[in-house]
Parts: C-alpha cells; structure tokens; sequence
C-alpha cells in the first residue's frame, strides 16, 4: 500500500488540530490557508506539465539520449513529462503494474521506462545501429528507419 495516501492527510488532520488548539479559530483558519495554498500550488505544476505536453505527439521526445542521461530512479510520471514535455505511449495494459511507457526521438532511438507504484524503476536506451559510412544503411545493408 502506497503510504502517502495515508501520511499526508493524516499529517494535514493534525496540522490543523494542532493549529487549533495552539491559536483557536484564527490558527485554524491560518493552516487551513497555508494547506489549500499547497495543494493549489501541486494542482498548478501538474497543469502547467500538462499543458506544455498537449503541444507535442505522445511518445515523442526531442533526443532519447538526453533523457536517458537525465532520469533518476524514483521519480514519478509526472516528472518524467515535465522532461520530455511529451507523453508516453503507453506499451502495457491499462492500470497493470508495472506500466511500461516509451519515449522516441526523430533517429529512432527510443526510452522506455517501467513505473511500479508510480515511480522510475528501470529504464533502457534503444539506439538503432548505423555503419561508419554513415549513409543511412546498417551493417547487414538494411535501411536503417530513419535513414540515418
């Protein structure tokens, strides 16, 4: 079970408790401010990563080398988006763990990323072999996708 649907609003219950009994209604109506103003202030990142991903394809990223050297290890999707400012496409079934998303840049290299519980557990770069010549064509003289 994810603890944090637990811990933060019985933390929240105990702010305001104890802002009431510290400072009577006045302390109350303090913390009940300053507890509104941080949700709305997590309610307006996650707006603001959603409108800068609704510009772009889903499953686009601008180079998935870069976001392969920038991820971390427990990050959770919505820090993933605010990087690639794109959407994943989705490879795993609706609501299965662990959910699987993918990332692709215009070379045909490609991140994919596994979520467990939400947060960054694995992720691999997939980069299309290209030979010396760099004609577009693969070492076996197959047309790279791209034609890179």
């Amino acid at each position: 079970m994810n603890w944090q649907r637990i811990a933060f609003p019985v933390a929240g219950a105990a702010v305001l408790y104890l802002a009431w009994r510290a400072y009577g209604l006045s302390g109350l109506a303090i913390a009940a401010g300053g507890l509104v103003m941080w949700v709305l202030l997590h309610f307006s990142r996650l707006m603001h990563v959603l409108k800068q991903a609704s510009d772009r394809p889903v499953g686009w990223v601008g180079s998935a080398v870069m976001l392969n050297a920038k991820l971390k290890a427990g990050w959770n999707l919505m820090q993933v988006i605010a990087v690639t400012r794109a959407l994943g496409e989705q490879l795993s079934e609706q609501d299965a763990q662990p959910e699987v998303f993918r990332w692709t840049d215009n070379g045909g290299s490609h991140v994919t990323c596994q979520f467990r519980n939400g947060r960054l557990v694995e992720w691999t770069l997939f980069r299309p072999p290209v030979d010396e010549a760099g004609d577009g064509n693969t070492p076996d003289g197959q047309t790279s996708p791209a034609g890179v």
